[in-house]
């Protein structure tokens, strides 16, 4: 899979209550969830992201509790992948149970600025900031958790398997 946007930096440490605030814990509609995404981070987040925009961040992306909702939100809030210099373990797993694309690669989080263009390869690791004319390459993701990414999440690559 392929992805290419705008990039939206933020720090480190950004935990799930930054993601999508409690107060909004009480549904789990990925629309609902996606008005409120990084609110506590970045206010006007929701209403200016654009489909296949990306999040690059800092260490410890989506630290906190175990929240499932994090990724659903961000995920449907547009944003095609999330890039950090690292992620919490279970928000790690939650994103690719929830088909949310993330990678980790440092001299992304290094170079790339809020507006900056970027393409992504998740086949091969292969990041471009477009805009700087730069090129590095991601941490591999092993590739039966590509495949939950290509099925769009957990559920539907199982829902995919029993269909066989």
């Amino acid at each position: 899979m392929k992805y290419t946007g705008k990039v939206w930096k933020f720090g480190a440490d950004i935990d799930t209550d930054r993601i999508i605030p409690a107060r909004y814990l009480n549904t789990s509609d990925p629309a609902e969830l996606a008005k409120h995404c990084m609110e506590d981070a970045d206010p006007a987040f929701a209403t200016k992201v654009s489909a296949g925009d990306m999040i690059v961040a800092e260490k410890n992306f989506g630290c906190g509790s175990s929240r499932e909702h994090a990724p659903i939100a961000i995920k449907a809030s547009g944003v095609s992948c999330v890039i950090a210099r690292s992620f919490a373990r279970i928000f790690y797993r939650n994103s690719f149970n929830m088909g949310l694309p993330i990678l980790e690669c440092d001299e992304v989080v290094d170079t790339a600025e809020q507006g900056d263009k970027l393409e992504v390869d998740m086949d091969t690791g292969e990041i471009k900031n477009v805009t700087k004319g730069l090129s590095f390459k991601a941490r591999p993701i092993p590739p039966f958790m590509q495949e939950l990414i290509n099925a769009g999440g957990l559920m539907e690559s199982i829902k995919k398997k029993v269909a066989k």
